[in-house]
């Protein structure tokens, strides 16, 4: 996710020191958010992102869960067939 966030930054040709400034963070927080620093707070992430132009983003996280909608239709199935 860091290095989608970087890409995504770079792209729109931002700085480091513009984006910690938007976000109100530090550009070494900012680094770790791009190296994908497990030690961030999720809110951070979404602070980066809104800083971005790409507030919405943060709620695509596990959008797609095909192995959860796998399971679901499954269990469905199987309280069909047991009627």
């Amino acid at each position: 996710m860091g290095e989608q966030i970087r890409l995504a930054r770079l792209r729109r040709k931002y700085s480091v020191k513009l984006i910690a400034e938007r976000a109100g963070i530090s550009r070494a927080t900012l680094w770790k958010v791009e190296k994908g620093d497990a030690g961030v707070a999720i809110g951070i992430y979404a602070k980066v992102l809104a800083a971005i132009g790409l507030p919405e983003d943060i709620t695509l996280l596990a959008k797609d869960d095909a192995l959860g909608h796998f399971l679901q239709d499954a269990e469905l199935l199987e309280k069909g067939r047991r009627k």
